[in-house]
């Protein structure tokens, strides 16, 4: 019989400033062509996909990183079944080696007190990487703390760029494969249970698969990204065909993804 295990009952706001532990993580050439496979290369991106020539993408080191938000939910400091991912940052210190052993160390740096929900901001740190996700914890707030900074005011008039970004089919069936098996991108029960009518895309798998074509247009290599981030405003379905928007903002970009109309991500922002 499996152990029953006690969740920690501290309030949202306590879990502020806790230490969620270090890990050391190892992955292989095939881990990170998978990953590769799964945010939509092609068999022709050799240098993605070949172990002879790879480049390892930098959004890889987020599925390597996965376990500290699941950590916290685990751990009783938000309700798994409700959370959602509400955003993401990375920045990317250097380059990814093709296979690999990281030390990543994790701690929860704000909560954020949104009245009804929470947000609870994690960090990963290791020498390659750093990386926050931002989890939307409905049910959470109303512990007396900050209500933290608001939406970001979008890009202005007509974009540099609109470019098409094709999801497929069996996206979130593969993208699972990198270590992300929540329920709500494969099981529809799972799925209605968040009010959602079938499985939908990962967040960050919807969000790596924009940054192949864009550098495709901009000439630049996809394993080049320094820096991304970018709010997740509503769902992605698999198979879904979305807008990409671009503004150029100096050495940076700002973007927006739409489906059918509506931001899916919003307030984006990246770095090559």
């Amino acid at each position: 019989m499996a152990q029953h295990r006690e969740l920690d009952p501290r309030p949202a706001g306590e879990w502020k400033g806790v230490d969620l532990g270090a890990r050391t993580v190892s992955y292989t050439e095939r881990d990170a062509i998978l990953y590769a496979l799964a945010v939509g290369a092609q068999a022709t991106d050799l240098d993605l996909i070949f172990e002879e020539r790879l480049r390892v993408l930098p959004t890889f080191a987020l599925t390597l990183a996965q376990w500290a938000p699941d950590a916290l939910g685990s751990q009783g400091g938000f309700d798994t079944r409700l959370s959602v991912h509400g955003s993401q940052q990375l920045q990317v210190l250097k380059d990814l080696p093709r296979t690999g052993e990281l030390h990543l160390a994790a701690r929860v740096t704000e909560v954020w007190d949104k009245g009804s929900a929470a947000v609870f901001d994690i960090l990963v740190e290791c020498e390659y990487f750093e990386a926050t996700w931002s989890i939307f914890a409905p049910g959470s707030g109303g512990f007396g703390g900050e209500r933290g900074p608001s939406k970001p005011i979008g890009p202005q008039g007509e974009p540099d760029v609109v470019l098409p970004v094709q999801t497929y089919a069996t996206q979130a069936a593969t993208y699972r494969l990198t270590g992300d098996r929540h329920h709500i991108h494969i099981d529809p029960e799972a799925a209605a249970g968040i009010g959602q009518p079938r499985p939908i895309m990962h967040g960050l798998c919807t969000m790596a698969a924009l940054t192949l074509p864009l550098a495709a247009r901009l000439g630049v290599h996809p394993a080049d990204l320094k820096e991304l981030s970018g709010r997740f405003a509503a769902p992605v379905f698999p198979g879904d065909e979305l807008d990409l928007s671009t503004w150029a903002d100096g050495e940076h970009i700002d973007f927006e993804l739409v489906s059918g109309g509506a931001a899916v991500i919003s307030g984006g922002r990246l770095r090559f």
